[in-house]
């Protein structure tokens, strides 16, 4: 089975990208499979299951949900193993711009919008800087020159990964991203063992166990502070 991981920022067209795509695989008679993982609620899983892909959600409710990801992804792999998927699409919100839910030897997709901003790339850490292919979506509402200074500034910030446009609406790109995505030689029946390509963020202090109130005598374990008395 081959594994592709796609994330990226909230509405940028995560979902409507892998469904047209995953219409691109079925035609070369592809089994195909989605674990959709996000925050508090997603009713995307609806859509697969309308659109008749097998689906597995995951909310992370409290925790950071890359977190909540890597500590899962195993179990969904075993899933879509014995279910004898060629292809398991696990799409992570990736809500903070910072996590990057990419494994060493997976294929790695960044969703992006062009909505978002010209500097928007430059906001965005491992999960866009480590990722092999980024998705650009929302094309169709800006100009060609917006859409080319965006692509560009993508390219500044990762030089190495294929920048392709999509369409999730018509679905528009879609067939040549689904080329990209199997591999038949890349196939794997486990993640055991194999490393993530950026930490995750270390954080283990009293708000992460729950603490409410405000003030430095509340703040315990990894706290950093502003320096207020550098210059802006």
């Amino acid at each position: 089975m081959n594994l592709v991981t796609i994330s990226g920022p909230p509405s940028s067209g995560k979902t409507a990208v892998i469904l047209k795509t995953i219409d691109a695989l079925k035609k070369r008679g592809l089994k195909t499979a989605v674990a959709k993982f996000d925050c508090l609620y997603t009713d995307d899983d609806r859509l697969y299951e309308k659109a008749g892909i097998p689906v597995k959600k995951g909310l992370s409710g409290a925790l950071c949900p890359d977190h909540y990801f890597i500590s899962n992804i195993e179990e969904v792999v075993k899933w879509g193993v014995e279910e004898g998927f060629d292809l398991l699409v696990s799409e992570s919100a990736g809500l903070c711009n910072r996590c990057s839910p990419y494994v060493k030897g997976i294929r790695a997709v960044c969703v992006i919008d062009n909505l978002s901003g010209i500097n928007t790339p430059k906001k965005i850490g491992p999960m866009l800087k480590s990722a092999d292919i980024v998705v650009i979506t929302k094309g169709d509402i800006v100009s060609q020159a917006e859409r080319e200074v965006f692509a560009s500034r993508v390219n500044t910030v990762n030089p190495g990964a294929v920048i392709l446009h999509v369409n999730g609406l018509t679905g528009q790109g879609s067939y040549e991203l689904s080329t990209l995505l199997f591999d038949e030689s890349e196939g794997m029946e486990t993640l055991v063992g194999r490393e993530l390509r950026f930490p995750m963020p270390s954080a283990l202090c009293s708000y992460c166990l729950g603490e409410t109130r405000i003030g430095e005598k509340y703040q315990m374990g990894n706290v950093r502070k502003m320096d207020m008395e550098g210059k802006n």
